[in-house]
């Protein structure tokens, strides 16, 4: 295996983490502003998801996107991953992790100015969804199983 797919691969991993541990803290910055009742605690719970959202959680889930295209499209030439169903549902549910990073920019959004748009129990709940994609991301490319 070239030195070069190892680099890539440490990257992909590095960057899967930024951007879980941002779409795990953002949704519960959602409960924390949720939570708050004056203005002061309003804007800097804003000013902390937008900084978050935009400086952290886009990078991070572009170069997952990215580095994951490459160590699919140009990596180890022995691996067989277009005839593996869990492959395709990985995929999906990494598609999945896309649009609740993108909902999470739209709640973001709504939260400007109107801290209560859904309660803090809503928010509790949202913030377990990528626990649930993460597990099955990780059973799904480690055991790899043979449906």
């Amino acid at each position: 295996m070239p030195q070069s797919f190892l680099w890539v691969k440490a990257l992909h991993i590095i960057a899967i983490i930024c951007w879980f541990a941002a779409l795990f803290y953002l949704p519960r910055l959602f409960v924390y502003h949720a939570m708050s009742d004056d203005t002061v605690s309003h804007q800097r719970f804003e000013v902390m998801e937008r900084k978050l959202y935009r400086g952290i959680m886009w990078p991070a889930m572009l170069g997952t996107l990215i580095t994951g295209h490459f160590l699919v499209s140009i990596g180890d030439p022995y691996r067989h991953y277009h005839d593996a169903l869990w492959f395709y549902i990985k995929i999906a549910l990494v598609l999945f992790l896309v649009i609740y990073h993108l909902l999470c920019g739209h709640y973001r959004k709504k939260l400007i100015g109107n801290p209560h748009y859904k309660t803090h129990v809503f928010w509790r709940f949202f913030n377990e969804v990528p626990t649930v994609a993460l597990i099955a991301i990780i059973i799904l490319v480690v055991v790899k199983p043979g449906f």
